[in-house]
């Protein structure tokens, strides 16, 4: 099982509900470089559960090899996020009540599993990251991906990951109508506060009426 905290939510919720982000880091980083997340987010409903990538990499962890033969890797970290699911399901997190996020290796594989794994999430959230073979995913896309809320977002002046080429990836994603939001910032490689805002937005969104934030 891959390494995982959880943070609680600072205000319990009524009625059995256990709202919960799932946050996947990018190459090189870690647990510890999410840890302003909840602060962040202000959202004290929220539980939150912060992931390390199986690989070490350069005092960090990677979720595949980068950039060359980088496919099987996204494969073997699909299973390993599949089961996680499944255990955070088993122990009574339920799937609609999971909003799953992730930051550039993090974000493709948010995209990746939210498009593949056969429950309804609360919402999905790339951020600057991209779509490992779109044209593959979109004929093995699970039987719920339509229903799947995804957001994406991306900097235009990100020096890693090419804003165009994702842009482009995730105009074919709506072609086949999936219901994904786009939101482009002016910004490099990173996550900006206007970005934060917009995020919160949508997690907030994907658990209706009736939260107080």
């Amino acid at each position: 099982m891959l390494h995982h905290e959880l943070i609680p939510a600072v205000k319990a919720l009524h009625g059995g509900m256990r709202p919960l982000m799932v946050m996947l880091h990018g190459l090189g980083d870690s647990i510890e470089g999410y840890r302003w997340l909840p602060e962040a987010m202000a959202l004290p409903w929220l539980n939150y559960l912060l992931v390390n990538a199986p690989d070490d990499y350069y005092g960090g962890f990677s979720w595949f090899d980068y950039p060359d033969n980088y496919k099987p890797g996204v494969q073997r970290s699909r299973k390993l996020l599949f089961e996680l699911l499944d255990d955070l399901r088993a122990k009574g997190f339920q799937a609609e009540q999971i909003t799953f996020g992730g930051f550039s290796q993090g974000s493709l594989l948010a995209i990746e599993i939210g498009l593949r794994y056969p429950h309804r999430f609360a919402g999905i959230v790339g951020i600057s990251g991209w779509v490992c073979e779109p044209e593959k995913l979109l004929k093995e896309l699970s039987p719920v991906a339509m229903q799947q809320r995804l957001l994406v977002t991306h900097g235009t002046l990100d020096p890693l990951v090419p804003f165009a080429m994702v842009r482009g990836q995730v105009r074919q994603l709506q072609a086949a109508g999936l219901n994904v939001k786009w939101h482009e910032f002016v910004k490099v490689h990173t996550i900006a506060e206007d970005e934060i805002v917009v995020v919160r937005d949508f997690v907030r969104a994907g658990y209706g009426n009736g939260l107080m934030d």
